[in-house]
């Protein structure tokens, strides 16, 4: 579906980004794929390893609405995958995390309506889920966002979905990287903020596909989410470097033990699938829309009332063999 289309992926020198581009090169052909961020230096390097004929790469800010609308001149599709995304850093700026995140998020939506966009999908995250965080309530703003603008669009043939994930295995500043540093450095220990702490677990490329599977599956308003395997923190120090000793430093301003990405009091709207869940919109469209079955045809099922998805009572665990298969090229 992506053939001979002018795509726009907003923070797109990011892991997102950069690993989206180098599938759709490789499987499509794509009439433009416009690169939207507001680092030079990263545009320069990415441009360097992707330099066809379709690249585009535009400086600019999702704060900046006009440029937004000029950039998104005659685009077919968006990938929104711009924000401020470090926690404790969120937490010490956050009118700046306000701006980038909600603003920008409202930003991207008029862009795409004045310019006749036709599929829009905003990344979330599994911080976005009952968020204690302001990282995570700014992102749940941006996904009520993206959901309303189906409300708002009029006669415009135009969607807008929301796909959520959690944490992506050897992403810039996470801690996989981050532990592998340590290791290479010669640590005695690595730092644990909490022996029972568990995260959900992807990969660059899992979460590329499921973006990629959701353009096909969208029918505007819904939150995409993949079923995804869990990895309790000790679990994964201990198989970056076996042996080595943890050391319990507490949890950090905003951070979980858990996390959640389909919320108990969202269980009345969430709808499962074979390897991915649904949440339906809160709010009523002028237009119902049966989330039950998807563009594909694929069918779903309503999951039982109080029902959670949660990274401690998952019933997929990642090994620790698993893990090391998963971020191995992050690990040398």
């Amino acid at each position: 579906m992506f053939n001979d289309k002018n795509i726009l992926i907003t923070g797109g020198t990011g892991s997102f980004g950069k690993k989206y581009t180098e599938l759709i090169l490789r499987r499509y052909r794509p009439n433009k794929i416009i690169i939207y961020s507001r680092d030079e230096l990263k545009q320069y390097e990415m441009a360097q390893e992707y330099d066809r004929e379709c690249m585009r790469y535009f400086i600019g800010d999702v704060r900046d609405a006009q440029r937004l609308k000029k950039a998104m001149n005659g685009v077919d599709f968006v990938i929104h995958a711009a924000a401020l995304k470090h926690v404790p850093i969120a937490e010490y700026n956050p009118m700046e995390c306000i701006k980038t995140n909600i603003d920008g998020a409202q930003n991207v939506i008029d862009a795409s309506l004045e310019c006749g966009v036709k599929k829009v999908i905003a990344l979330s995250t599994d911080k976005a889920a009952n968020p204690i965080n302001l990282y995570g309530a700014t992102k749940l703003a941006s996904d009520k966002l993206f959901v309303a603008a189906n409300n708002i669009k009029g006669s415009a043939d135009i969607a807008f979905s929301v796909v959520r994930y959690g944490n992506v295995i050897g992403s810039r500043g996470s801690v996989v990287p981050f532990f592998a540093k340590l290791v290479k450095e010669g640590a005695k220990e690595l730092p644990i903020t909490h022996p029972d702490m568990t995260r959900f677990m992807i990969t660059l490329e899992q979460g590329v596909e499921f973006v990629l599977k959701n353009f096909e599956r969208m029918r505007g308003g819904e939150i995409f989410v993949p079923k995804i395997p869990s990895m309790k923190m000790t679990e994964l120090a201990s198989a970056i470097a076996p042996g080595l000793a943890h050391r319990i430093i507490g949890i950090r301003p905003g951070e979980k033990l858990h996390e959640v990405m389909c919320p108990a009091d969202d269980s009345h709207l969430t709808i499962e699938f074979e390897d991915h869940f649904v949440i339906q919109p809160t709010i009523r469209f002028s237009a119902p829309v049966d989330y039950r079955e998807n563009a594909l045809g694929e069918r779903g099922w309503m999951v039982e009332e109080g029902f959670e998805y949660n990274s401690g009572t998952n019933d997929r665990w990642l090994s620790r063999e698993e893990f090391l298969k998963l971020a191995g090229e992050f690990l040398r």
